[in-house]
């Protein structure tokens, strides 16, 4: 099976190189020039465009940015449209609203090309692993032609409704990690404001009511430490919650939490922590209070 692959930055390499290893042929795009080389020299073949890409391929595979971008890289005379066949399987792995991904397979269809939406939970590392967790829309029977590509990349892969569910399944969890990590700075602070241990606050809560992914992964590993290079960046949170506040606006869903959470992250964008971890954010709440909440460190509150 001859795969395009659009997109070879922080993920999309990682993957990429997967499915060389694997024994799959690919062209690989990117503005990127030196992925694109690395890949080359694993055995990869290096496409002009999006168009040259998708040429002659039974699959293309895209991990971008943005909604905007995805569509840049699908239409226009250079696009993924333009040099796909008939029959072609476009398997879009990005993070974009429900929406955007449902008006982009209707064109796909249009042209008789297959449309996945494929997004992917954890992080770089679990895609140098090949252990991504995949949620797919779509075709029940167009899934199971490209399961054996989603099984080189991903450990748990999850077929969850047609095309768009595995955006939406991808922003509801995404949601959820934004608000809890926003919450668990929240009450840290709090604490350690009380006068107590940031360890004690984290062995308590950790096998409490109060836990939660964020706190297991983020304050042991990064905030205890007073490290916060990523991980996942601030940035990229603020970018899956505007695409929830963006998917509500459209459902007529109120989103208070989603909203709020936002904003925090927004804030920690103007305060130049935009590429830093997530669990930064409490760094807002420890300029404000004058705590830090590290191993090793109290406040004997006021």
């Amino acid at each position: 099976m001859k795969i395009g692959f659009i997109g070879v930055g922080a993920m999309g390499k990682p993957m990429a190189t997967n499915l060389l290893n694997a024994g799959y042929e690919l062209a690989v795009y990117d503005i990127n020039q030196e992925a694109v080389s690395e890949l080359v020299a694993l055995g990869a073949a290096a496409a002009a465009s999006p168009a040259e890409a998708a040429r002659g391929k039974d699959v293309v595979i895209t991990m971008l940015p943005n909604a905007k971008i995805v569509a840049a890289t699908m239409e226009g005379p250079g696009g993924v449209f333009a040099g796909a066949e008939p029959g072609t399987i476009i398997i879009d792995m990005s993070s974009v609203a429900p929406g955007d991904t449902r008006a982009m397979a209707a064109k796909a269809e249009k042209l008789g090309l297959a449309y996945l939406d494929a997004p992917v939970s954890g992080g770089v590392a679990g895609a140098a692993k090949g252990t991504l967790t995949i949620m797919v829309g779509g075709p029940e029977e167009t899934v199971a032609r490209v399961r054996a590509i989603f099984e080189v990349l991903g450990q748990k892969i999850y077929h969850v409704g047609p095309v768009g569910s595995g955006d939406a399944v991808k922003i509801v969890n995404n949601l959820l990690l934004g608000i809890n990590m926003a919450a668990v700075a929240e009450a840290l602070v709090l604490g350690v404001k009380c006068g107590l241990k940031p360890e004690v606050l984290y062995d308590i809560i950790s096998v409490s009511s109060g836990s939660s992914y964020a706190l297991q992964a983020k304050v042991p590993n990064f905030v205890l430490k007073g490290n916060f290079e990523p991980g996942f960046a601030v940035d990229l949170q603020y970018k899956d919650l505007e695409l929830a506040v963006q998917t509500g606006k459209e459902l007529q869903v109120p989103l208070y939490l989603t909203n709020g959470a936002q904003q925090v992250y927004e804030t920690a964008r103007a305060a130049g922590l935009g590429r830093k971890d997530i669990s930064a954010v409490i760094q807002l709440w420890e300029k404000l209070v004058g705590v830090e909440v590290r191993s090793g460190q109290v406040d004997q509150g006021e």
